[in-house]
Parts: C-alpha cells; structure tokens; sequence
C-alpha cells in the first residue's frame, strides 16, 4: 500500500482488501521508511547537501497543498481532508496512478494554483537540504485546462525566484511532454518550450512521462530534435514499465543525455555497456518503482546492478508525497541497498550534482558543500 503524510511513514500497512487487489495480496510498498537505517546515518542524510534531478511538480505536492487546492475547486473528486489522501493515494498499478495523479493535476486550474504549488514544493525541498533540483513540469496539462499560457510561465518563474531568495534552492525547469496526451501534445509542449517571448528564463530541458506503454518514442523524435535545436538537454523516461528496448529507442531517437527510471535497463548487458561507456546516468527512484509496480520489491531492485556495472546511478524521489516519500529517505533507502556508510551516501549525492545541468561554477559550490558537510560529519 503506498500511504501519504507529511512525513514519511515508518512501517509498512497491512495489506487490505480494496478494489483491484485482492484480498491477502501484498501491498504495493513493503516499507517506505526502512527502519533498519541507523539513526546516525539518517542523521547524516538529513543535514547533506543534495540535488534532485527526476522529481514531478504537480507530483511533488504535499497532502496540505493537494487538501487546499481541492478546496477551492469543490467539483473535484479529490478529498479535501489531508487525511482522506491517505487511502485516496493507493494504487493498485501503474495504470491506476496515472489515474489518481491526472486527478490532482486537474486541481491547477489558475496562476494561483500554479505559484502556491511551485513555491510550496521548494519549501518541502528546502527543508530537506536540497540545493538544486529540475523540476518536471508538464505546462500542457494546465494550458489545456485554461491557464494562460504567458500567466503559468510567469507564476512559475515569479515562484523560482522568490525560493531562491527565501530558501536558498535553485530550481530549473524540465517540461515534460504526457505521452498518454499524444502528438497534440507534444506539439504544443514543443511549441512552450521553444518559443523566444514564452520560454521561462530557468528552462534546461525536455522530457516525456506519462505510460510508456502503447506509447512508443521514436513517434517523439521531431519534438526532441527541435527542442534539442533550441538548446534544451534530452531527459525522456524510459524503460520504467516496458523493457530495454525502450531505453535503446530513447537513446537512438531521442538522443537522451539521462534517462528517467530505466529500470529495465538491467536486463541487458550491452546497454548497461554503453550507459557506461557513454556516461548517461540514470535517475532512480526506488520507492517509486515498488508503488507503481515497476520492481516488485525493494530487495530486487536493480540498483545493485547498476552500480555494479559503473552505471552513474542518481537518487530521486519522483512525486514523493504521492507515494510517501521524500528524498531524505530514497537516500537511506539507497544506503541500506548499497552498503553505503557516510562518504558513500555524500559521493552518491555528488552523482546528482556531477548529472545536472548546473553551471560548473554551481557544481563546484554544491559539491565543496557536500565535502565539508561530509568531513564535519565525521570529525565530530
């Protein structure tokens, strides 16, 4: 069962009869917070420096936002009582949590929205250490629905620079094409994300999400050509759900320079080859993958893979609150997977910053913070 707070929870739920499981099947999460994680160690997570690279916008909104938006559109099914999301935000499979997250979606129906959402998110994350992320943002699902396309960049960018000033998180922008919208979409994605007088000043990149089922990449490769043009980073998801083949088509069409999940990636040895050879990192997300059934338990998670075979390996929580988690605990996570003792966990935090598309100047400043918070840690 994927629960969430406001924290993240510390044992896993019971498993419960609910429709589309049956009953006695095992829930979605084994445990979300691993509460074999020494507390020195999550101590040491909480106050280290990080960057997040694979984290959704609309996904990264805490119950207390969602309770609130949903309250001012009352037409909405999503409840408004932060704890109704608890049994709300269970999904029975990937299907099922594109479902629930296209709901919330369809709560950002104004600028308003747009900025409270944006503004919040880097609250969360602020507390949480992180000094830079690129958030994924999907502008054609709010520009769909009516928001002015000129009033959404402005909110998000009057949002980015009032974080940076308040908190201290610098937040770039991934606009992401719903690849369950089709080529309409990603036309129009294309269109925000390339045009002079609307392209938000802290745009970096251009993805796709959504199922990648039935949704096949190559059909995508004019859009990531022509943002690629106007100098835009390739950053798809592939091979969360589907096989590596999926990855291949990412890395052939899209000319992917990371790529989201890339679970699957595991199951060939020539691929895992060339992500090496090639440097492409990939951005895990191990909670997720459990929520939405894309790996079957955390134990089999193919991050030990990964790692094993030299891939550069990111932590990311991808919409956290939705599958109660927050970055914090993808690291310990990652720590428990790995073995990864303090100077472990402050390299792996170092991989974020080393794939991101900071400035040099910025990565030699968050990964000097990272050492020394790290060094600090240890002389105590």
């Amino acid at each position: 069962m994927t629960r969430v707070t406001d924290q993240p929870i510390t044992r896993a739920p019971p498993a419960t009869h609910r429709q589309g499981r049956r009953s006695g099947e095992e829930p979605l999460t084994e445990h979300l917070v691993d509460p074999r994680a020494p507390r020195d160690l999550k101590a040491f997570i909480a106050g280290l420096p990080k960057a997040e690279l694979h984290v959704h916008h609309v996904g990264s909104a805490s119950p207390r936002i969602v309770a609130e938006l949903a309250a001012r559109h009352p037409d909405s099914r999503v409840p408004t009582d932060p704890e109704a999301l608890v049994d709300y935000f269970v999904f029975t499979d990937f299907a099922h949590f594109i479902e629930v997250y296209l709901s919330v979606v369809d709560l950002i129906r104004t600028p308003e929205d747009v900025r409270l959402l944006t503004y919040e998110v880097a609250r969360d994350m602020a507390r949480q250490q992180v000094r830079y992320a690129e958030l994924t943002i999907t502008p054609f699902s709010s520009t769909r629905r009516g928001v002015d396309e000129q009033a959404f960049m402005d909110a998000i960018e009057d949002a980015r620079k009032a974080a940076e000033a308040d908190f201290g998180t610098v937040l770039r922008w991934c606009f992401d094409i719903p690849g369950e919208a089709g080529l309409e979409a990603a036309e129009e994605t294309t269109r925000l994300a390339t045009d002079d007088k609307l392209r938000p000043e802290g745009l970096v990149s251009f993805g796709l999400g959504g199922p990648e089922i039935g949704v096949p990449r190559p059909q995508f490769k004019p859009y990531f050509d022509r943002a690629r043009a106007a100098g835009l980073r390739s950053v798809p998801h592939a091979g969360e759900t589907t096989g590596p083949e999926t990855v291949w088509d990412a890395l052939t069409h899209l000319r992917a320079e990371r790529i989201g999940h890339g679970t699957s990636s595991a199951q060939d040895p020539k691929l895992l080859a060339h992500l090496v050879e090639h440097r492409i990192p990939l951005e895990v997300c191990p909670t997720s993958n459990i929520a939405t059934r894309a790996v079957r338990t955390l134990d089999e998670h193919p991050i030990k893979e990964f790692t094993r075979a030299g891939v550069l390996v990111t932590i990311n929580s991808d919409d956290p609150p939705m599958f109660g988690t927050d970055l914090n605990n993808e690291y310990a996570v990652a720590a428990r997977l790995l073995d990864l003792d303090e100077r472990g966990l402050a390299d792996l935090a170092k991989n974020a910053v080393e794939a991101s598309f900071l400035d040099e100047a910025g990565k030699v400043r968050v990964k000097d913070e990272i050492d020394t918070y790290t060094s600090a840690w240890l002389a105590r």
